[in-house]
């Protein structure tokens, strides 16, 4: 019989890129869909140019659950049931996953953790992080291929990430921007459960961005249409480039403002410039530029990434300020973007209750997290209860404030929210 062993990869490389992708974005019937961060070819360029690294606080730490085949039993070709096989053996499921030295790029705040417990004579770092750095998108954390025994990889994959927290004597373990159904089974395998709230812009089939204004109040909609009409004042010309279009000179371009942004808001910027080379040269039709253009040269941009139903919105900056072009650049010429494509939504990052005015609506994001020390544990559950009461009440306080005209159903823009374990 096979054996399933987890092990530890320090680097994605070693990870044979069909057998991840194959648990990241599986095919399947029920028409799954594809996301970007998790593509093998997206970690790999963190890691390969350098800004994901022990250096800089995020050792790759991925985690493989593997199967070891009788050797008679892999000699055949690459395309049978035991496709994808190396080193590790045959990879039934994976979890990216990382040592972290500090709590930077994460988007789930937990500073006040790490305070509190330095405060008790506690060390909280190194802690473990599964996530994808520095993209606060939800997506699966435990991945498995679409096989009639995937819930019990995924179960496998939770126990032995936590296993693994045990054995390496690390404070935590914490899982973020899981997808709801993961987070609940996390929960009843006893993690901690958070929540937090972003917004997304949803399409409802809309033909173009008029038909979607159209179902604004009128003064939202005129509004929004003085917005995009400022933003392009003073000569400003708006270019979206994808795929085969992209060139170094764009990406030199967008660095510079992704640097600038960088500086005046949390330091260091996290990305480096060979990121975007990588990017460039590997995932160039996953890869959408908007930028903005004044007197022949670039002066603002937005980076997106494309899935099959979504578009990412993440990162944006500029080298001169205008009115209204960041709402132009990051969202409503995303919303134009996903339109045209046919795409379901548009999620345009973290935080930013401003967005509810462009037709924005309020989603639930959600973390799970394993804390060692009992009694720092019991503190860390009452905390993260009466947090997901708040944040409760703020979806629904954002949804009663959508937009949206009065006379239209609106249930299609409102999340029920379950506090569980409260």
């Amino acid at each position: 019989m096979a054996e399933r062993t987890a092990r530890i990869v320090h680097d994605i490389a070693d990870i044979p890129a069909d057998a991840w992708n194959r648990c990241a974005n599986p095919e399947s019937a029920n028409g799954a869909a594809y996301n970007p961060f998790l593509d093998h070819r997206f970690l790999r360029a963190l890691e390969a140019s350098g800004s994901v690294s022990a250096q800089t606080g995020w050792q790759p730490f991925h985690l493989a659950l593997c199967e070891e085949e009788p050797t008679a039993a892999r000699e055949g070709d690459g395309d049978g049931p035991l496709a994808g096989q190396g080193a590790l053996g045959r990879v039934l499921g994976v979890v990216p996953m990382y040592l972290k030295s500090h709590s930077r790029g994460e988007y789930v705040f937990d500073a006040g953790w790490a305070n509190a417990w330095y405060r008790a004579g506690g060390e909280y770092y190194p802690k473990l992080q599964s996530s994808v750095p520095f993209t606060p998108a939800t997506g699966r954390r435990l991945l498995a291929p679409d096989t009639p025994d995937r819930t019990e990889i995924e179960d496998q994959l939770l126990m032995a990430a936590v296993q693994a927290a045990h054995q390496i004597d690390v404070s935590s373990l914490h899982f973020t921007f899981l997808p709801e159904a993961q987070w609940e089974r996390a929960g009843k395998l006893g993690m901690l459960q958070r929540m937090d709230t972003q917004f997304h812009w949803e399409n409802a089939g809309y033909a173009s961005f008029d038909a979607f204004l159209a179902a604004l109040s009128s003064k939202k909609r005129k509004n929004i249409r003085r917005e995009r009409r400022e933003a392009r004042a003073n000569g400003i010309e708006i270019e979206c480039v994808t795929g085969g279009d992209l060139t170094e000179g764009h990406w030199d371009a967008f660095y510079d403002f992704y640097v600038d942004t960088g500086h005046r808001k949390w330091g260091t910027p996290y990305l480096n410039r060979r990121f975007f080379s990588l990017l460039n040269e590997t995932m160039p039709d996953e890869t959408l530029l908007i930028l903005a253009r004044r007197d022949g040269r670039y002066i603002a941009g937005a980076l997106n990434f494309i899935g099959s139903d979504a578009l990412f919105g993440r990162n944006w900056g500029c080298i001169e300020d205008h009115r209204f072009l960041h709402f132009e650049v990051c969202y409503y010429q995303a919303i134009d973007f996903a339109i045209e494509r046919g795409l379901k939504r548009v999620e345009a990052g973290a935080q930013g209750p401003h967005k509810i005015a462009r037709g924005y609506v309020p989603r639930a994001t959600y973390s799970a997290h394993w804390v060692r020390d009992t009694g720092f544990r019991d503190a860390v559950r009452r905390f993260v209860n009466e947090e997901r009461r708040h944040v409760e009440h703020d979806i629904e306080w954002f949804a009663e404030h959508a937009p949206f005209r009065k006379d239209l159903d609106l249930s299609r823009y409102r999340e029920t929210v379950r506090i569980e374990g409260a």
